[in-house]
C-alpha cells in the first residue's frame, strides 16, 4: 500500500494478501512491479508465478518486512522512485493505490514506459458511486471519513468503475475487463435483473485488467 500520511496504519493494512485479484492474473506472469506493495502480502501469494519480483513502498517498515519476499524493494514516493526500476515489467500490480495519489494520470503515464510491449496492468479503487456513500452525504450531510478502508482519509482520488475505464484508456491503456468482489447470492440475483446494474451502488471497489497498447 501507499500511505504518504504521517500516522503510520495497522500491520494488517500493509499485509493484505488480496487473493480476490490476484486470482485473476495469468499463471505465469513473468517480471512483476507491485507498486505500493505493502508488507509482501500479495507478493508471498504470487512468489512462485513471478519470475522476478519489484516492489516499490512508502512505508519504511513494511518495505523492510517485504524484502523477505520480494527480489528488490524501492522506499519512497511511487511517483519519484518509477525511475529507479529497471525495465520492462510483464505485470504492472496497483492495488489500492492511484487513489492516495495528487496525480494518478502522471504515474500511469510512467508506469506505461516501464511496461513490456502486451504488459498487464492490475489495479483496485474505491467505489465513489457506492450507496453508503451517496446515503451519507444526501442524508447524513457528511463524507465520512474514516481512519482506513473505503473513505481513508488519506484517499485523494475517488472514482466510478466508469471513471476507471476512462482513467486507464487516457493513459495508454486498453481496459479488457473490470470486476469486483463475490456478491452475495441476493446481490447476485439482483445483479442479474439489472443486468449489472444494481453492483454500481453495492460492490466497495472495482478492480480492473489493461494491457499496454
Amino acid at each position: 500500500m501507499t500511505n504518504p500520511s504521517t500516522e503510520r496504519k495497522p500491520d494488517s493494512y500493509y499485509a493484505q494478501d488480496r487473493p480476490e485479484l490476484v486470482a485473476s492474473l495469468p499463471d505465469s506472469i513473468g517480471r512483476v512491479l507491485d507498486v505500493g506493495c505493502g508488507s509482501g502480502g500479495v507478493g508471498r501469494t504470487i512468489r512462485l508465478r513471478a519470475s522476478e519480483l519489484v516492489g516499490i513502498e512508502y512505508d519504511e517498515q513494511a518495505a523492510l518486512k517485504a524484502r523477505e519476499v520480494y527480489d528488490v524493494v524501492l522506499v519512497g514516493d511511487v511517483a519519484e522512485r518509477i525511475d529507479d526500476v529497471v525495465p520492462p515489467f510483464d505485470v504492472i500490480l496497483a492495488y489500492d493505490v492511484l487513489e492516495h495519489l495528487p496525480d494518478p494520470k502522471a504515474v500511469l503515464y510512467r508506469l506505461r514506459a516501464v511496461a513490456a510491449p502486451g504488459a498487464l496492468l492490475h489495479v483496485s479503487m474505491p467505489n465513489a458511486r457506492h450507496i453508503t456513500l451517496v446515503r451519507d452525504l444526501v442524508f447524513r450531510g457528511t463524507f465520512g471519513y474514516t481512519e482506513y478502508g473505503q473513505r481513508d482519509s488519506t484517499h485523494l482520488r475517488w472514482v466510478t468503475r466508469r471513471d476507471l475505464v476512462v482513467l486507464l484508456e487516457s493513459t495508454g491503456w486498453h481496459v479488457e475487463q473490470t470486476a469486483h468482489a463475490d456478491l452475495s447470492r441476493a446481490g447476485r440475483i439482483a445483479e442479474r435483473l439489472t443486468r449489472g446494474l444494481s453492483a454500481e451502488f453495492t460492490v466497495y471497489q472495482w478492480s480492473a485488467l489493461a494491457r499496454a497498447d
